[in-house]
């Protein structure tokens, strides 16, 4: 992990400063100092966010030395990053405390307008005043801002996951023109800098920062629009996105940005890999949020087994640095809440495992030699160099080290990536459960080797997750033929 690098008299500032800004204002939202007025400390706008200088508690990344074998990154991500009455917001704000440990928070614009100004929303292609995740209500945007506060406070990272989350071919964001997407992007931000404004709430505390800085990184709904929004996304300052799919590889830059797609990772006991996100495991699972509680438990556990054996498959492989993202949901009653907490404390605790925001993680990206992450990302999938870490970053030796040049002894053959819904021809979906929404979602399709519900033991299996008892005995892998099971994320948050 990274050092813990917390000094108090910075966060001690940032927060007097916020907690100052906000009794300086006279709650008459009054227009204070603009975040465009250089490094000055203040408020910006109408006492929504504020300028507090740097953020505290971040490490300055460091060049690998040469012949010096690469961290293990991990990253959780979070999408709409909302708090409601199931408060998995603070919960897992307090689990990244415990852990030590940074995270992104992909907030939803919307989350932070009253049903009431509904109309102020102008969506693409949409009629005005509406979106598909809804609004929220006063209570919901106080607790909100208020976890977002101390997020940002505590080290991690607030990204943006835009606003009303419209995902397929009427009207969805793969639909958007660039322009549309700077209208979305544009009303993004100003529903975190005009909150107080727009929910009525001048005497609360103002955020601590100034979301036209802050704001690097995102991820699109469902995937969705990617190219068009890569078209203008480095000139408004974006240095990564996350709205792809890729293997577990070293990433590139594309546009200008760092790619730091999701992953595909293993599905214990199934035939398949599938998005390194809890609502792709719930769809090629259940396909719904409320399958047989009988099986929530045995769903928990092939989630976090599957992130664990990414996890093992990269750490103990070429070290690319690993994708996860989530949702504030208690799908299948919390099974996947669960899992990722689990997740958290296996893999965090490692050595040599820095599990950081995906800001921490460019940041150190772009410290580092290009030549060295060149040479990187000609490890494959699972592979450390043959020659060793130390030979491999620094002799300019050739070999195979490179994508498609193999598998690790005992790996599957594995495919390239896919888009997002580029499921192959007549892919047979088997999942059970609620069908319209599995049917949704091209590409998700199950085997007959894992019992009912598209996910429980099969007979005569003791386990069918990691670690499985003298190995897991699955069908034969189908992706070198059928293309990896990616799934849209339809209905995440």
């Amino acid at each position: 992990m990274l050092p813990a690098a917390r000094k108090a008299v910075p966060g001690a500032l940032a927060t007097a400063l916020v907690m100052g800004l906000a009794a300086c204002s006279g709650g008459d939202g009054g227009s204070g100092l603009s975040g465009a007025l250089g490094n000055q400390l203040g408020q910006i706008g109408d006492g929504s966010t504020s300028y507090t200088g740097a953020q505290p508690g971040l490490a300055r990344p460091e060049r690998l030395k040469p012949g010096q074998k690469p961290p293990q990154f991990v990253v959780f991500s979070w999408d709409g990053a909302g708090e409601d009455s199931t408060k998995l917001f603070s919960h897992f704000r307090e689990v990244g405390k415990k852990h030590g440990i940074t995270m992104t928070y992909f907030l939803s614009g919307v989350y932070l307008l009253p049903e009431a100004k509904a109309e102020l929303y102008d969506p693409p292609r949409h009629e005005r005043g509406r979106s598909d995740i809804g609004f929220n209500d006063i209570g919901g945007i106080k607790a909100t801002v208020r976890e977002l506060r101390g997020a940002w406070l505590d080290g991690n990272e607030i990204g943006t996951h835009f606003n009303g989350h419209f995902c397929g071919p009427q009207g969805g964001g793969a639909t958007w023109t660039p322009e549309e997407w700077k209208s979305e992007l544009a009303q993004a931000k100003s529903f975190v800098k005009k909150w107080r404004s727009n929910a009525g709430l001048p005497r609360e505390q103002s955020l601590p920062f100034d979301y036209d800085r802050e704001l690097i990184g995102a991820r699109t709904p469902c995937l969705e629009g990617r190219d068009n929004f890569l078209r203008f996304a480095a000139k408004q300052g974006f240095r990564y996105d996350s709205s792809g799919i890729s293997e577990q590889i070293w990433p590139d830059k594309k546009q200008g940005l760092w790619d730091l797609s999701l992953q595909m990772v293993p599905v214990p006991g199934r035939a398949f890999e599938t998005l390194s996100m809890d609502y792709n495991f719930m769809i090629n699972q259940s396909g719904t949020a409320k399958g047989a509680p009988s099986m929530h438990t045995f769903w928990g556990n092939q989630m976090r087994d599957g992130l664990i054996k990414g996890f093992n498959r990269a750490y103990k492989g070429n070290r690319a640095p690993l994708v996860i993202g989530n949702h504030f949901e208690t799908w299948n009653g919390g099974a996947y809440m669960r899992a990722v907490e689990q997740t958290i404390g296996y893999v965090c605790v490692q050595r040599d495992v820095r599990c950081v925001s995906f800001r921490q993680l460019v940041d150190w990206l772009d410290a580092q030699d290009p030549e060295v992450l060149k040479r990187l990302r000609t490890l494959p999938v699972g592979r450390a160099p043959r020659g060793g870490w130390k030979n491999f970053l620094t002799t300019a030796s050739s070999g195979s080290d490179k994508p498609g040049g193999g598998t690790t002894a005992g790996a599957p053959a594995r495919a390239g990536s896919g888009a997002a819904d580029s499921g192959p021809p007549g892919a047979a979906n088997e999942v059970t459960g609620a069908a319209t929404e599995a049917r949704r979602a091209r590409g998700a399709r199950t085997d007959t080797t894992s019992g009912t519900d598209g996910g429980g033991p099969a007979a005569g299996r003791t386990s069918l997750v990691w670690p499985a008892a003298g190995g897991e005995r699955a069908a034969p892998d189908r992706l070198a033929h059928d293309g990896p099971a990616a799934i849209r994320p339809v209905a995440a948050r």
